[in-house]
């Protein structure tokens, strides 16, 4: 829901139902970053309220614009991250699990022996 001054859209006051600290801060970051922002900030009314309000005050674009723009380039970001992830998860199985659990023809020869040792008895 958006709370605004009738007629001035640069400044609004965004209440976001469900959420946290967790998203209010990661948006909150992400409009800092952009040059369009010359105030956010967000508040949590109530411990025990899932409700957190994003204030936002623009240099002239519509505050609305800019907080779609920001949830949009949070959203990139995390894709860009869980991807990553990924991909260094996938590199880890291929290259390293095999190595981690010391896995060499010896090894596999001593399992071998010891399995066809306890078969004779």
């Amino acid at each position: 829901m958006e709370h605004s001054a009738f007629g001035d859209q640069s400044n609004a006051t965004f209440s976001i139902t469900d959420e946290d600290h967790t998203l209010a801060n990661a948006i909150r970051f992400t409009l800092n970053q952009d040059s369009r922002v010359s105030f956010c900030g967000y508040s949590i009314p109530h411990p025990s309220d899932a409700l957190v309000n994003v204030r936002v005050q623009t240099s002239g674009d519509p505050a609305r614009e800019v907080l779609k723009d920001a949830c949009l380039d949070l959203m990139l970001m995390c894709r860009h991250v869980r991807s990553t992830f990924d991909k260094a998860v996938d590199d880890f199985r291929v290259n390293e699990g095999v190595q981690a659990m010391n896995i060499d023809s010896k090894a596999i020869e001593g399992v071998q022996a010891l399995d066809i040792d306890s078969e004779s008895d």
